[in-house]
């Protein structure tokens, strides 16, 4: 169904323990870890690059805050050896980071994003990927957010958040896929 380069990389966003927090409200997808786990296990062993994103908050009231247990990645998706750990602080895995040329480096035109949280970091690091020419796909089973209210004060469940986050993404930006999707190639 996919053809994807034995250089594709798995770019892991922002799985921090802080991201469980009920500050951020409720979420949906709680199957997300697992399902990011087992395609970091298929990148491990087909040897595949690996980049885990780590969000540093400057918000004082954030539960990613540097020094709180919440900046913590989780153990289910924890970097092994040399894979690489990217800080930010701001929503994009690429701005104020290296993302982008150590990409180039390794001569990979194609990436797969999974993470935390699919409207916030997961989004705009797609979005950039995608402005940026590679060839991206985004996992929706690999992926979760939280609820929110909108600037009128409507609340949105945490599962349309998602729905209409990767569906703003399919297409324009990347190709919006499941797990499974990509275990089976």
């Amino acid at each position: 169904m996919y053809h994807l380069p034995a250089n594709t990389a798995l770019i892991i966003v922002d799985v921090q323990e802080g991201l469980d927090d009920p500050y951020w409200g409720e979420r949906n997808n709680p199957h997300a870890e697992e399902n990011m786990a087992l395609l970091l296990q298929a990148w491990r062993q087909n040897q595949r690059p690996i980049f885990h994103i780590h969000h540093n908050s400057v918000n004082p009231e954030s539960p990613l805050r540097p020094g709180l247990p919440g900046n913590a990645i989780k153990a289910i998706v924890q970097p092994e050896g040399d894979e690489p750990v990217i800080d930010k602080t701001v929503n994009s895995a690429f701005i104020g980071t290296d993302l982008e040329d150590r990409l180039r480096n390794k001569g990979v035109d194609t990436v797969v994003v999974v993470g935390l949280t699919t409207n916030h970091c997961v989004s705009t690091t797609v979005r950039m990927a995608g402005n940026l020419g590679f060839n991206t796909y985004v996992v929706a089973d690999a992926t979760a957010t939280h609820d929110c209210t909108g600037h009128d004060g409507q609340h949105y469940d945490a599962k349309t958040v998602h729905n209409m986050a990767l569906a703003s993404l399919h297409s324009e930006f990347a190709t919006v896929v499941n797990t499974q999707d990509l275990l089976n190639l």
